[in-house]
């Protein structure tokens, strides 16, 4: 009799980078939307415990859960897919499972046993796929391999996840493998990098069940069929992954193919009908929007824009709130320093200055917020953002020209931002800022209480430095309003300008809990005020137009 639990496992081919994490997440929306309790976990074959000490540049953002793991940005996808929250179960690293196995053998759980990586290293493993199913009392756990078959690193990983099958009954798993089919000149689509991707996957014993196509255009039947013949995959389970600019799309695309329906009949599970209204809906705003706007994103890890992918996609979704299409102009901050912000932002409806870590193109994010600020064009600024929004207004407002953050000068005259207390004893790199979530209570009256509707939400941090506390009477006296603090009232948590269109920052990072079906309401109304600006400027250069 075939086990409650059901697990799918997800792997690639071919090529990092081709949306294994989309797809999981697409599915693991397309079953929930068939009534299932579904759960996702991300596996990262890097040696590292987890993301945060890891290069923007080489893995992307850094993705932080409700209680506080650093991980994959792949957990973004799943969290805004599913709508759920996640937590540090649903991503293992190699890091962790050695680390593990390691304490367990000084502790002498393996008395007696040479410890190897079959069967000590897979049982460690399996036993924590088995846990995130059992935390989330799942009926279908959707498990995500990272980096590509063939890696190295990532062997462990795939026999644990062919051993699944021997362990469980064969109908409780499911194996799908994203690979691609790429053009080349002349545009036809070839097949034989997926077919040696699958037949580098059957080498170490695993079979797929299922192949996702990653391909710019609809397979030709000759194509589909060369795929079933040599991969030794019914034509029925070979699905494409077209190529789309609306990413929340590719739920729609697979469905359409008839993949929640196949994998349900894989895993003997009941076929019900699915309701994907919602994601229909958003699909039609995108296609159809009825305004438009851009906003500056000024960062400086722009060689990857995936380090900015929570950010981009909220701003998207407060897109979605108005049905208005939002587009990103890129602006590397360390472009705009010696008055060359002007240049670079002149004509855009918003700016925001996301998070990031070291002084390197921190004159630009504060000569950027300067410019929004005395042009009364609407900003929102995330954590780093916040505090070089604190050094522009003591420099420039208070009269603080020296003013820095600790972080950047240790021996600034006027260190407006500083180290938080309880980081001062922290030794180790990884895992120890101020991480996860965090009640931050709302000034009455605020603009960020009238847009929250609530007095007490909690939102996602990471951070080690905080406003310093003997700077808030002057900085408000200015007229820099804290509209947020923690609840014992020595961290800000919010500032804002009253006297601004619109004008917030925040210690926290809203960017995690947005969804594109329920935007985060800091990035809704930063939206809607952007799109207010670009009206206002549309009727201004309409009146000039006309005046004589």
């Amino acid at each position: 009799m075939a086990s409650k639990r059901k697990f799918v496992f997800v792997t690639g081919g071919v090529a990092s980078s081709l949306g294994k994490g989309v797809t999981a997440a697409s599915l693991g929306r397309l079953l929930k939307a068939r009534g299932l309790k579904v759960t996702l976990q991300k596996i990262d074959p890097y040696l590292n415990v987890d993301a945060g000490t890891m290069n923007p540049y080489q893995h992307g953002e850094v993705f932080v859960t409700e209680d506080g793991a650093e991980t994959d940005l792949d957990i973004g996808h799943y969290e805004r897919f599913v709508d759920m929250n996640l937590t540090r179960l649903s991503n293992i690293t190699t890091g962790q499972i050695y680390g593990e196995v390691i304490r367990k053998e000084r502790a002498g759980a393996y008395l007696g046993q040479t410890v190897q990586v079959i069967p000590h290293l897979t049982e460690e493993i399996k036993s924590r796929i088995h846990q995130v199913a059992d935390y989330w009392d799942a009926d279908v756990t959707i498990v995500e391999v990272g980096g590509t078959v063939g890696d190295i690193e990532g062997l462990p990983f795939l026999e644990a996840a062919r051993q699944f099958r021997l362990d469980l009954d064969p109908s409780d798993v499911v194996y799908l493998h994203v690979t691609l089919v790429p053009p080349v000149a002349g545009g036809e689509l070839k097949t034989k990098p997926t077919q040696h991707s699958v037949r580098e996957l059957r080498s170490i014993g695993i079979q797929p069940d299922v192949l996702v196509c990653r391909t710019p255009r609809p397979l030709p039947h000759d194509a589909r069929r060369k795929i079933a013949l040599f991969c030794n995959i019914a034509s029925e389970a070979i699905f494409e992954a077209v190529d789309t600019p609306f990413i929340y799309e590719v739920p729609l695309i697979l469905d359409q193919q008839g993949l929640g329906d196949l994998i349900c009949r894989r895993l003997g599970l009941p076929a019900s009908s699915s309701d994907l209204t919602e994601w229909e809906n958003l699909a039609k705003k995108a296609r159809s929007p009825v305004a438009e706007c851009e906003i500056a994103l000024v960062g400086k890890y722009l060689q990857l824009r995936d380090a900015y992918f929570s950010v981009v996609e909220a701003i998207y979704h407060g897109g979605l709130a108005h049905n208005a299409r939002v587009r990103i102009r890129w602006v590397d901050s360390e472009n705009l320093i010696d008055g060359a912000a002007e240049h670079h932002l002149s004509g855009v409806s918003g700016v925001l200055v996301p998070g990031g870590f070291g002084y390197r193109g921190v004159e630009g994010k504060i000569a950027a917020i300067e410019w929004a600020r005395t042009r009364c064009v609407p900003f929102l600024g995330l954590c780093l953002g916040l505090q070089c929004a604190v050094i522009e207004f003591a420099r420039n407002v208070c009269g603080f020209s020296s003013a820095h953050s600790a972080e950047f000068d240790p021996n600034a005259l006027d260190p407006v931002i500083v180290l938080m207390d309880e980081q001062k004893r922290v030794v180790d790199a990884g895992g120890t800022m101020r991480l996860g979530a965090y009640p931050c209570h709302l000034a009455e009256g605020s603009l960020a209480r009238r847009i929250y509707h609530e007095p007490v939400p909690y939102e996602r941090h990471r951070h080690r430095y905080e406003v310093n506390p003997a700077y808030h009477s002057v900085l408000s006296a200015q007229g820099l309003r804290f509209s947020a603090f923690s609840p014992d009232g020595l961290l800000v948590e919010m500032i804002e300008l009253p006297d601004h269109p619109f004008f917030i920052a925040t210690q926290f990072h809203p960017e995690f809990k947005s969804r594109p079906n329920r935007p985060h309401p800091l990035f809704s109304a930063f939206v809607s005020a952007c799109l207010e600006q670009q009206k206002r400027v549309s009727r201004k250069e309409e009146w000039q137009s006309t005046a004589f």
